[in-house]
């Protein structure tokens, strides 16, 4: 006699039986698989009804049961039915451990605790690769939460040979996986499987590598006003770290830029430098600016870069106070040389009147010498 003894916990039991065996110990046997495969805990899914029973008890015993350490108190959808619970379109306020006592004796006759959830949905997958041609990656979630404990099993084929994966150690939801060949004709396919006692779904996608090509945003590095121009700058950044060949598999670039009190954005492409200069940034005003890359023949654009912001060069405006004392020092300054000049000029101007009375008076004394 096959019996199919339980699907709790999303496993189905099989057990070979005699055909004279007794009833009671088919429950019996059920009982104990039940507790081998769910433990302690059972999970129940949203919206459904569920009776949990009052074990050792009879029929007319008055027992009382509690919620997570408190009595139940009783509802149009939390019924207490001879010595069983009854609850009604479950959902995760149900989550927790329900006890039930004898009345009389304070005895307590059962214990369960509810894992109310959902059987998962269909896994949404995404896979990209930032490192090409070295690797990719995959992620996966799911649409909806479950609210109990969900498990992902994942493969990945290469035409039609499965190849070996990473499972990330930092992020439990994504796996790394080497590129196997570059260029090749054969697609990659990355199947996820959630499972959980409730259920179990499935996605699976299929790809050729250049199609998932995304770099990881470039890092604007600085911007640098031009000086005596009010309407340049110079923008410089870096490629991203993870692009490992930037030199055999190079990267163009996408400037956007725009002042800060307009919507409109000003764009440009760039290919072969990691620099630009804005020729028509708006005098005086702070930019917003950001940058994206992406491979020159493969792929899509990555994210924009972390937004910088700069302000072109800008005059500085000259202080009223400073300027009246720099035009009286110089004013001050100036008649203080032409002084000066007056006094040379005039020392000059007397000079010969000077020289020809000396060469008079020396003249007069050589006569004087020769008649004596």
């Amino acid at each position: 006699l096959t019996v199919r003894l339980s699907e709790a916990c999303g496993v189905i039991i099989i057990i070979m039986l005699p055909f004279d065996i007794e009833l009671y110990h088919l429950f019996e046997m059920f009982q104990k698989a039940s507790q081998i495969y769910c433990g302690a805990i059972q999970c129940r899914s949203m919206g459904s009804n569920v009776t949990l029973e009052c074990d050792g008890g009879s029929i007319d015993s008055k027992v009382r049961w509690q919620f997570n350490g408190r009595n139940v108190a009783h509802s149009e959808r939390v019924i207490v039915q001879g010595t069983n619970l009854i609850l009604r379109n479950v959902d995760s306020s149900h989550t927790g451990t329900y006890s039930c006592y004898e009345d009389s004796t304070g005895d307590l006759k059962n214990e369960v605790t509810i894992q109310v959830g959902n059987a998962p949905m269909e896994p949404n997958v995404m896979c990209r690769s930032s490192a090409y041609p070295i690797s990719f990656y995959c992620t996966w979630h799911l649409p909806n939460p479950t609210f109990i404990p969900t498990e992902f099993n994942v493969s990945v084929r290469h035409g039609e040979k499965e190849i070996e994966f990473i499972r990330d150690d930092k992020h439990k939801n994504r796996c790394n996986v080497k590129f196997v060949e570059l260029f090749s004709a054969s697609k990659y396919t990355v199947t996820v499987v959630a499972r959980n006692s409730l259920g179990s779904n499935s996605t699976s996608i299929s790809f050729k590598e250049e199609t998932i090509v995304k770099p990881d945003p470039p890092e604007i590095i600085n911007v640098n006003p031009v000086p005596e121009s009010p309407q340049r700058m110079v923008v410089v950044w870096q490629n991203p770290p993870s692009w490992p060949e930037p030199d055999a598999i190079p990267l163009k670039y996408f400037l956007r830029y725009k002042p800060i009190i307009l919507d409109d954005w000003q764009h440009v492409e760039v290919t072969d430098v990691t620099f630009h200069t804005i020729t028509d940034a708006y005098a005086g005003k702070e930019h917003i600016i950001q940058v994206a890359a992406k491979d020159n023949e493969a792929g899509t654009w990555s994210e924009w870069s972390k937004a910088v912001r700069a302000t072109p060069w800008t005059q500085m405006p000259v202080d009223p106070e400073t300027e009246t004392k720099e035009t009286t020092s110089s004013i001050t300054s100036g008649i203080v040389i032409a002084s000066e000049n007056e006094k040379i000029e005039r020392s000059t101007n007397n000079s010969p009147r000077l020289i020809s009375s000396m060469m008079a008076l020396l003249l007069g004394v050589i006569v004087n010498i020769l008649i004596w």
